[in-house]
């Protein structure tokens, strides 16, 4: 049996990785050998010492390397085992690989035509994608693989675990901050207005929670996410259209541009799409093929209480379900389609690509 390395599965991309692995059963059909860098000879999960993951020589081994470590760790270690000639599959959720030439980024939903050419042409290297671009395909791919958009703009709304578990932690103590220093005054029956004043004040005392994103979350939002380029966008904005067109294997990029924004969800992202067609498709031909691109895709009518009960991340947390709703024409033109969805962004965002490509190589 192939032999597989595992590395970042105590994090929390990782953690929901080996669980989805272990429901599918996927470890009946490799051997895992888990790394670690900083407790290495330790008992991993298997009771086996964890190997140590800077050890050249230990990776090589491998036939295949599983990472959820982080880009950093990536940028380090993928280099030297190729330089030291290992052909393995190297299966990665950090972001450090995505652009290069070599790597494929992985969506098979969307993309299993593309990942073949890559394994006919000997690529190994495959990439999980952007969590809110892979989330928008898996949702509206099907428009752009029938060729219908000429340009799309995705406005998102991505919740605190996008930026990881410490930051996650740190909305539900803001949240905690606020209810311990508001309840007297709710339970003494003090107006919205007045306790909207405290929390105005209270966000800026500076024993407020802040220390992962920087600014209040809670009762807040920020429009924001990554490092700025000379364009103008967020690094989190331009990966939209670099990342799908790369995913959709696009010889002529399809402009994709929009706002993305962190929201207090604790878990699943969620975006506004505009799409512009370049014909006028009919909407009952727009829905079918989105209800018939994909397994996990799910069409909800444009429906205001069936939207708040399925187009939500309280809907959709947890499972592998991808909601589009809220699918019309606009009032801009016929060619104008608006549509909002919502995926788990731990899991199709995430974890699930990386554990269907495993799945593959093996």
């Amino acid at each position: 049996m192939k032999k597989v390395g595992i590395v970042g599965w105590r994090g929390m991309v990782g953690s929901v990785l080996l669980e989805r692995m272990h429901a599918e059963k996927d470890f009946a059909h490799f051997d895992a050998v888990y790394f670690s860098t900083s407790q290495a000879g330790e008992k991993g999960p298997d009771g086996k010492p964890l190997k140590n993951a800077q050890n050249v020589k230990d990776l090589t081994d491998m036939d295949i390397i599983l990472t959820c470590q982080g880009g950093d760790w990536t940028k380090e270690m993928h280099p030297q085992v190729r330089a030291a000639g290992w052909k393995g599959h190297w299966i990665d959720a950090a972001s450090a690989l995505r652009m290069d030439k070599s790597a494929v980024i992985i969506l098979d939903p969307v993309n299993q035509a593309v990942i073949d050419r890559a394994r006919n042409d000997g690529l190994n290297d495959w990439i999980g994608g952007n969590c809110t671009v892979s989330l928008m395909l898996l949702g509206v791919g099907a428009l752009f693989k029938q060729g219908w958009v000429e340009w799309a703009s995705s406005h998102t709304y991505q919740a605190a675990s996008g930026a990881g578990a410490k930051n996650m932690l740190e909305l539900l103590k803001q949240m905690q901050f606020f209810g311990d220093r508001l309840r007297d005054g709710m339970n003494a029956g003090q107006s919205a207005l007045e306790i909207e004043k405290q929390v105005g004040v209270l966000m800026k005392d500076a024993a407020f929670p802040r220390e992962a994103f920087g600014h209040p979350l809670a009762a807040n939002l920020l429009p924001w996410i990554d490092s700025a380029l000379p364009s103008g966008q967020s690094r989190e904005e331009w990966k939209a259209e670099a990342e799908a067109n790369k995913i959709l294997g696009n010889t002529r990029p399809i402009p994709i541009d929009g706002t993305c924004v962190r929201v207090g969800a604790l878990r699943c992202h969620s975006q506004a799409l505009t799409i512009k067609l370049n014909k006028d498709i009919p909407l009952a031909e727009i829905e079918a093929a989105i209800k018939a691109d994909n397994a996990w895709v799910r069409l909800v009518e444009n429906d205001k209480e069936k939207t708040l009960k399925g187009v939500t991340p309280a809907a959709v947390s947890g499972s592998l379900d991808i909601a589009v709703g809220r699918l019309r024409k606009m009032s801009l033109g016929p060619t104008f389609v608006n549509a909002f969805t919502c995926g788990d962004q731990l899991l199709w965002g995430a974890a699930e690509p990386l554990r269907r490509m495993l799945r593959q190589v093996v």
